[in-house]
């Protein structure tokens, strides 16, 4: 019944409530069309429009397209493992409003629970996540010959951004979100620039991203300071498929979904002139984002292939920049602990966390209250202490 639900979900939000099979549908899943948005602008939406939402991303009809991303034909097993006995975990993710939590030791599936109404089937979108899919991109473009240097500049493979504040800005700069160009990223602001660049209407011919971005201003000299700028992964984007000559789907499907073994079919959300959101909106199931914690792992060997070069992850997943606070900081595109874990995350609630040292990855979807002002972050960061302390103790 949920399967059959989540695809009747956007017929739902274009007002079929008098179809007949709407009438056979439980009081829940009549809820869940019931709160679907009608507007695109993502961060004002209430919490039960987001609840609806964000299982459903890929087929709201306010939001831009959706490209497809097929799953391997060999998908990497997951077995079950030693179960993991957490205590107080039903009311952490009661607290997190957590949708999905899947925790691997060693391979192995030691935990499982779905909320919210979601399963194992569904997609739920990754928000900020996408940011470590898009930079591994890089290292397989840098591994696969396309972008020659991280020390090249941007304007090299954005032809579009010359004459403007990113003209010397390198590649690398732009990982470590240490560009220097002026951007707001608060989530509340209906006036900051992640708010409103995604709805700003594009110069004539030229991607969204590039013609929003390429008119800011510069705040810093290039490389001095760090500051987290969501529009930058999307320019990671453009530079990527730009430099492969292919849209960031079909290349993530070649390079990671199918070699790291991922079980189910993702998506990844379109921006206004066709190219995928870079920084955001990649919808999979929760045990496929825990794969790609794997594939980290593996150091991007998969099969004995290398999709990435051999020493990317030992500088994307450990820190480039001090973010201001203590024993943590920002790598590629990944937040860094001084323990050696890593971690992709999303506004809401989304995550992937990874301890090399434990070989254990811990994937989190959730509807947070707030976007990252809440307190579930903090208690979030507690959980993955307290998983690690229980590992340790033998648990």
């Amino acid at each position: 019944m949920r399967k059959r639900t989540m695809g009747l979900i956007a017929a739902g939000a274009l007002g079929l409530a008098g179809a007949g099979w709407y009438a056979s549908l439980d009081a829940e899943t009549r809820g869940l069309l019931a709160a679907l948005p009608t507007n695109r602008d993502v961060l004002m939406w209430s919490l039960p429009q987001r609840d609806a939402a964000f299982r459903a991303m890929d087929r709201l009809p306010v939001l831009a397209e959706a490209r497809e991303v097929a799953p391997s034909d060999k998908p990497l097993s997951l077995p079950a493992g030693k179960p993991l006995t957490i205590p107080g975990v039903d009311a952490y993710m009661a607290s997190q409003r957590a949708a999905g939590l899947v925790i691997v030791q060693d391979g192995n599936v030691r935990f499982e629970r779905y909320g919210l109404g979601f399963s194992a089937l569904g997609r739920w979108t990754s928000f900020s996540v996408a940011k470590s899919f898009t930079s591994t991109l890089v290292g397989a473009a840098i591994k696969d010959g396309f972008i020659k240097s991280l020390d090249d500049k941007v304007s090299r493979y954005i032809p579009d951004l010359k004459g403007s504040a990113y003209d010397d800005v390198s590649v690398a700069q732009l990982l470590t979100m240490s560009s220097g160009v002026r951007w707001n990223e608060d989530y509340e602001d209906p006036k900051s620039d992640v708010a409103m660049f995604n709805n700003a209407e594009p110069d004539k011919g030229m991607d969204a991203t590039v013609s929003y971005m390429r008119k800011l201003p510069r705040a810093h000299p290039p490389g001095a300071v760090w500051h987290y700028n969501t529009g930058e992964t999307n320019l990671i984007g453009v530079l990527v498929s730009s430099a492969v000559k292919k849209p960031l789907s079909i290349y993530l499907e070649e390079k990671i979904w199918k070699p790291a073994g991922m079980e189910a079919k993702a998506t990844w959300l379109l921006g206004k002139t066709g190219h995928e959101i870079a920084g955001c909106c990649i919808q999979a199931a929760t045990r496929d984002f825990a794969r790609m914690g794997l594939f980290v792992l593996a150091n991007g060997n998969v099969g004995g292939q290398q999709i990435v070069p051999q020493d990317w992850f030992a500088a994307a997943a450990h820190k480039q920049k001090d973010i201001g606070v203590p024993g943590r900081g920002y790598g590629y595109q990944w937040w860094t602990y001084e323990d050696g874990s890593v971690a992709a995350q999303g506004i809401f609630g989304q995550g992937i966390f990874i301890d090399p040292k434990r070989r254990l990855v811990i994937a989190s979807n959730a509807d947070w209250t707030r976007a990252d002002e809440g307190p579930e972050g903090e208690e979030r960061e507690a959980f993955y202490r307290k998983v690690q302390a229980l590992i340790d103790a033998g648990g």
